[in-house]
């Protein structure tokens, strides 16, 4: 499980960025990731296998 350090803040692209502090909690919040730390560069735990429409779905604006 690949553990990923989220942005401090979000650069507004479209869609948004892989490790966009949005994106890696819509994931958590799906059950794909998990919250390591808190604070403005919370560490996520993400699990391998992230079916393509979840990170669609997590990455849309």
């Amino acid at each position: 499980m690949p553990k990923v350090s989220a942005k401090k803040k979000c650069c507004k692209d479209k869609p948004r960025c892989k490790s966009c502090p949005v994106v890696l909690m819509r994931l958590s919040k799906m059950g794909y990731a998990e919250q390591l730390t808190t604070g403005k560069k919370a560490k996520y735990d993400l699990d391998k296998n992230i079916p393509k429409k979840a990170m669609v779905i997590a990455r849309q604006r």
